[in-house]
Order: structure tokens, then sequence, then C-alpha cells
């Protein structure tokens, strides 16, 4: 084979928690803690996601709007994003998740983060963790002075997620049939990563990827 890539889900599976509501609240506290009296509009948000009136990918805009603003200078919140991924790498990273991303760095893999948190803050913590690539949802004003509370194109979500390694892939010249392919998640949603990989991992699986990866036959890791 002529590629080797090792492809890590981030939230829950190298991470202990999630790190999306973290991160607002990061900033929030750093460049505008009035902004913390909103918090219970994000419940109400999540309740409106819950009950599908909203989309996914539309609770995040709207999180990042009230949270952080809909327009916020990128030099003004770089500051904060770089100290929230020191954090998040510090206290929120599992140890046996660092101990695999160290096996299949040694055994030649190319290691690959895809998340459907933001690029403007996994590409810090990805970094730090010796990341190779970053597949991400990205901000509309991604290389722009001004970060928007607009995604640009998919959530990096479900087969959503699918299709952007898809096209990291192509962008990378990479073919398919001379790759071979590693992948771990903790979550069902990653289904179609994890049935894409030649060997997919159920990482502190929750119960229905568990029961998923039970049926398939994909090993299980429980990693601390």
């Amino acid at each position: 084979m002529t590629h080797r890539l090792a492809i890590y889900d981030m939230d829950r599976t190298v991470t202990f928690s999630g790190t999306y509501t973290g991160f607002l609240i990061h900033v929030s506290k750093a460049m505008a803690p009035w902004r913390l009296v909103l918090l219970p509009c994000v419940i109400l948000l999540m309740l409106a996601y819950v009950f599908k009136l909203i989309s996914r990918q539309r609770l995040k805009e709207l999180n990042q709007a009230l949270m952080i603003g809909f327009n916020v200078e990128r030099a003004k919140l770089m500051p904060h994003v770089e100290s929230y991924a020191a954090k998040v790498v510090a206290t929120n990273v599992r140890a046996g998740a660092l101990d695999q991303i160290a096996r299949d760095r040694a055994d030649g893999y190319r290691l690959v983060l895809a998340t459907a948190s933001y690029r403007l803050y996994v590409e810090p913590i990805a970094r730090r963790l010796g990341f190779d690539a970053v597949i991400a949802t990205d901000h509309l004003s991604q290389d722009l002075r001004y970060v928007r509370a607009k995604i640009a194109g998919e959530n990096c979500y479900d087969t959503g997620k699918l299709r952007m390694i898809k096209a990291w892939m192509a962008a990378e010249a990479i073919d398919r049939e001379q790759a071979q392919i590693r992948a771990y998640s903790d979550h069902v949603s990653d289904a179609p990563m994890l049935e894409f990989a030649d060997m997919a991992f159920a990482s502190n699986p929750h119960k229905p990827l568990a029961r998923l990866a039970a049926a398939k036959g994909w090993p299980r890791v429980d990693w601390l």
C-alpha cells in the first residue's frame, strides 16, 4: 500500500468530553463575560435541535453568535483559541489515545484528525498532539480578518464527514485502492467513516456504537 492513514474522531474519542461548549465558554469569559448570561438560550437552542426545529449546523452557528458574536476580529480571538487548545491538551485528552497515536505514527501512518468541531480551534489542538492533517468544520471566513458565525460547506458530521474525508484524499492524490486506513470513533454517527476504513475501532463507544461494533466485528478499545 502506498498510503497509510490513521483517522481519528476528536470529541470523546481522543478527548474525555466534548470541546465545543467549553470553547464557547472559554472565549466568552475572556472576551465578553456578559455573554455568559445567554447560556440559558444555548439550552433552548439545544431543545430546538432535539425537536428538529433547527439543523445541527444551524445550532452551531447560532450558539457561536450568542456566545462569541456574529463577527469577531481574528487577531483578537486567536490568543484565546490558542489558550483553549492548550487547556484541552493539558486536561481533556485520553492517555490511551495518546499511546495509540504514538503507535500509529511508529507504524508509519499519517495521522488525520476528522471532527465536526471547528477547524478554528481543532488545528491548534491537532498541532499540539502531532497530527499531520485536519478535516473539520470550516467557518465561511476561515481565511479572512473576521470570523463569522457561519459554516462554509458541510458540517463535518456523519455522511458529511465521509464526503469530506474523500474530498481531502482526492486533493492529496490518495487513491483509496492504494491506501490502508485505520479509523477510531466513539459515536455511531461515524459509522460511515468506520465502514470506509480497512480497520475500524470503536473507541470508548456509547451504546449504539458498541452494539454496531459487536455486529460488525469491529474491535472495541477503552482508553483511559
